[in-house]
């Protein structure tokens, strides 16, 4: 049976990716992005499958707005994906104040104004899904990512909570956590600080352990979110990439030991 999906940051990357693979199938797509433009080869092949509408996620009344239009015109949501977002790349010395609130205002504000208007709709039909694009930088971190991490914390920590409220009306909820893939998420998507000349050093050793990252392919995942979307007990937590694992093992390795450490004086603490 045909699923109706709504996907935000659809007009490139995952996003773009991913409701082709939908539509494909026979589902239908509310396709949400800043620039519709960029769907129209979609709607081309597609008709009336897809529903493209133009969405800032930071506008939390046009937000709920859209999402309900969704509804009305398909009848019904089963899907909601949480994949609109951007990467702010420099140190947190670097971020200048309205370059951090718009990251938090997207990443997370954005997650959020979708995700409590899709909520009602979702609890009265008495099923659905709701995916949150976070990333692998939302367990551990990496330098010059700082704010970017940040909000994918956030992300996490909300969704973990939310998961646990709307269980019990039939609605599951996912953290796709993806390591680095081959996308514009670092060029045209990105956003740079200003520079500061003390972390040249920093930056450029770091920028070369970037480069030397085994990238992802893009269009591998799309029959994984296929997989995931029809999944009769989906996960809270699934990592895009191979690479993911083994490095989530790795920090939280060190995590623990460090807390095994410092035990005595934690107990200490206690009183």
């Amino acid at each position: 049976m045909s699923k109706t999906i709504l996907i935000t940051g659809a007009s490139r990357g995952f996003g773009k990716i991913w409701a082709e693979a939908f539509l494909k199938r026979g589902d239908n797509v509310i396709a949400t992005a800043r620039n519709i433009d960029a769907l129209q080869d979609l709607t081309a092949v597609y008709g009336s499958s897809i529903l493209p509408l133009t969405l800032d996620i930071t506008n939390r009344a046009q937000v709920f707005e859209v999402v309900n239009q969704a509804k009305q015109h398909f009848g019904k949501l089963d899907v909601v994906i949480n994949n609109a977002g951007y990467g702010l790349f420099g140190t947190i010395e670097e971020a200048s104040e309205q370059e951090a609130r718009n990251q938090f205002e997207t990443n997370v504000f954005g997650t959020l104004w979708v995700t409590q208007a899709a909520i009602p709709i979702l609890r009265s039909q008495g099923h659905g899904h709701i995916i949150q694009v976070s990333s692998v930088l939302g367990i551990a971190t990496v330098p010059l990512l700082g704010l970017y991490n940040a909000t994918k914390w956030a992300v996490e920590g909300i969704t973990e909570s939310l998961a646990a409220e709307v269980k019990g009306f039939g609605i599951n909820t996912t953290l796709i956590e993806p390591i680095a893939y081959a996308t514009d998420f670092s060029g045209a998507s990105g956003v740079t600080s200003a520079p500061i000349a003390a972390y040249d050093g920093l930056k450029a050793v770091v920028y070369e352990q970037f480069k030397a990252m085994p990238n992802g392919n893009p269009d591998a995942t799309a029959d994984a979110i296929l997989t995931l979307v029809d999944a009769q007990n989906p996960p809270l937590r699934i990592f895009f990439g191979k690479t993911a694992l083994p490095w989530a093992k790795q920090v939280y390795a060190g995590r623990l030991a460090e807390w095994e450490q410092w035990s005595n004086l934690s107990e200490a603490a206690h009183g």
